[in-house]
């Protein structure tokens, strides 16, 4: 499916790479808060923005997702602080309709402050009955935001655990592949 379809069908996605896969670092911040809704009849018509609609919805989503940008929806992405890009991309994926979250090292790089923030909207998310889709390699988000934990060595699930029933430790030793189940119920026998 294109990227258009799967949004569509009600996938939201936090790339690892923000830089790359997650932002037109030369738009404004404005032209990157619509990047998966665009084509919807609220911000275009007869093929063209509706650039009024745009920013206001923009400035919404600045508000509500505490993104701090010099100049508001005019802001030139690139110029932003790597936790408020962030921030931004999260912003635009949870706003839209989504059954599915896929949050790839989402926390990655990012100051404390901009973590515990993050880490609350994916929790929330998770409470409002959204799946999310956790791949991160740092263990401490792993245990404090999964349900179930998947481990996977040189490309096989070599585990399956739970938080509460395992330890930082345990978990670093599937994840070296120095331990692994016995019995997957993810591969065939």
């Amino acid at each position: 499916m294109s990227i258009r379809e799967r949004s569509k069908a009600g996938m939201s996605h936090i790339p690892e790479d923000r830089h790359k896969h997650g932002l037109v670092l030369d738009y404004m911040l404005e032209q990157n808060m619509v990047l998966q809704r665009y084509w919807e009849p609220q911000f275009q018509k007869g093929g063209f923005i509706r650039k009024a609609q745009v920013s206001a919805y923009s400035t919404d989503l600045i508000e509500k997702f505490d993104v701090r940008s010099g100049q508001g929806p005019k802001t030139i992405t690139r110029a932003m602080s790597g936790g408020n890009q962030q921030k931004a991309i999260i912003a635009r994926e949870m706003d839209k309709p989504h059954e599915l979250l896929v949050a790839v090292q989402p926390t990655r790089g990012l100051d404390v402050g901009a973590i515990e923030y993050i880490h609350k909207q994916i929790v929330a998310e998770r409470d409002a009955g959204t799946a999310v889709l956790l791949i991160s390699l740092e263990l401490d988000e792993v245990m404090n935001l999964s349900d179930r934990i998947l481990v996977m060595y040189e490309g096989e699930i070599v585990g399956e655990l739970f938080p509460e029933s395992t330890t930082v430790e345990e978990l670093g030793l599937y994840m070296a592949g120095a331990k692994r189940m016995p019995y997957s119920p993810f591969k065939e026998n």
